[in-house]
């Protein structure tokens, strides 16, 4: 009979002790995402995408992408500039793969002369880019037109 106590007592504390790790991994994730809160379905100013990048372009694992109006015009299905690390999305626009080497040249998105340029008076819709483990990877950012 004790053993039986015993035995659910253990069992019952494991459950909960489950629970209690899956809970705190959640509480983690949301923690992680509030940083790019941000950047979910917002209009935000080229200054405030510049700011970005130089925040987040040397992440691991991370790529930021920016489509500028002159690069939309001069070609409709560009993939625009990536910062940090590019992605590659699947057709669920999710992120399939990541290269492993990093752009962190604002040379061009800074030269008013460049398709590339970021207009810091621009207007641009962010969204975050998430990964199969729902993990961000990346946020992009598109000029308004």
């Amino acid at each position: 009979m004790l053993i039986t106590i015993v035995v659910i007592i253990t069992i019952s504390s494991q459950d909960a002790a489950k629970q209690g790790q899956t809970k705190m991994a959640a509480i983690t994730t949301q923690l992680s995402d509030t940083e790019y809160q941000t950047y979910s379905n917002t209009v935000l100013s080229g200054s405030q995408v510049l700011n970005a990048i130089r925040q987040y372009m040397n992440q691991d694992e991370f790529g930021i992408q920016v489509i500028t109006g002159k690069q939309y015009f001069a070609n409709s299905n560009t993939s625009g500039t990536f910062y940090g690390q590019k992605f590659n999305l699947d057709n669920r626009g999710v992120v399939a793969s990541l290269d492993s080497s990093k752009s962190t040249s604002l040379y061009e998105a800074e030269l008013q002369s460049s398709v590339e340029y970021i207009n810091p008076s621009g207007k641009f819709i962010s969204s975050i880019v998430r990964d199969d483990n729902n993990m961000i990877r990346g946020i992009k950012f598109e000029q308004q037109r």
